[in-house]
């Protein structure tokens, strides 16, 4: 029987396992999103897994060899329940590929927000800050007052940009 299971990657090492996954001719799946990242006063976007540290790999265990996952570049270990790998569910996975789109790049929801609510920004130039929502704006864009250097600030940006505190 065919399933979906989890691979627990070694640290920083998602694409490693998933590339050495597929060589091996395993079916995986790598979900990653977009975001936003600050280095030596630059910001970036990278794409970056949406579970770090895990990917999925679909396994018939009847019929495949599974025990070489653990011995895969990249890979820590295959999740398990004693000897025999732990399935996840598979309307699970269907779900996640329904999100993830032509470029392979997962779509995270935007929260639902409500005015007054605390906010920390995700991405953008404001990364890190903490805001308060204003009003939600057509387009999926979300008003904010921010607190920078000593005064109050609005901005309006997307509403995936912003995580609930």
């Amino acid at each position: 029987m065919v399933g979906w299971y989890v691979v627990n990657t070694l640290p920083h090492q998602e694409r490693r396992a998933d590339e050495n996954l597929r060589r091996q001719k395993f079916s995986t799946l790598l979900p990653v999103t977009k975001r936003t990242r600050r280095h030596a006063r630059k910001m970036d976007t990278v794409l970056s897994p949406m579970f770090p540290g895990y990917l999925f790999v679909q396994l018939d265990l009847k019929t495949q060899a599974w025990s070489s996952i653990n011995g895969t570049f990249g890979v820590k270990r295959l999740l398990s329940n004693g000897l025999q790998p732990t399935q996840i569910s598979s309307e699970f996975v269907s779900a996640l590929q329904d999100t993830i789109d032509d470029e392979g790049i997962a779509a995270v929801p935007a929260p639902a927000l409500q005015p007054g609510q605390e906010v920390r920004i995700s991405s953008g130039p404001f990364a890190d800050c903490i805001a308060a929502v204003l009003h939600l704006s057509p387009g999926e864009r979300v008003k904010l007052l921010l607190n920078v250097l000593g005064g109050s600030v609005s901005a309006t940006i997307p509403q995936r940009s912003v995580v609930p505190l």
